[in-house]
């Protein structure tokens, strides 16, 4: 069983920085995958940014230049700088992650719990 944690929400202003956390644990073999998405009141959840093993990240187009994706491959651990942010960033954010559990086999999805980011006008 792998367990994800998010970390880091919180209220900020507009224009102002935060950077949530997500560490994985549990029986890793490898991490193929990792994403954030996130889920504002009302909304669907969809996908904010994405980084593979090797490092390769992909954004929505209204964080893109904002927000910034990383990984810490030591830790188990994904991070989401957030930076110049909206009111309309704020949302409840979710990582997720694709984990292959042994050598052999397909790939397990994993979800965190949500952490919830405000951003105040």
């Amino acid at each position: 069983q792998v367990q994800l944690v998010e970390s880091g929400g919180g209220l900020v202003q507009a224009g102002g920085s935060l950077r949530l956390s997500c560490a994985a644990s549990g029986s890793i073999f490898s991490i193929t995958a990792l994403f954030w998405h996130r889920q504002a009141p009302g909304k669907q959840r969809y996908l904010v940014a994405a980084i593979t093993s090797g490092g390769n990240t992909n954004y929505v187009d209204s964080v893109k230049g904002r927000f910034a994706i990383s990984k810490d491959d030591a830790k188990n651990t994904v991070y989401l700088q957030k930076n110049s942010q909206k009111p309309e960033d704020t949302a409840v954010y979710f990582c997720n992650a694709d984990v292959a559990l042994g050598l052999m086999g397909d790939d397990e999805e994993y979800w965190g719990q949500g952490t919830q980011d405000t951003v105040s006008s």
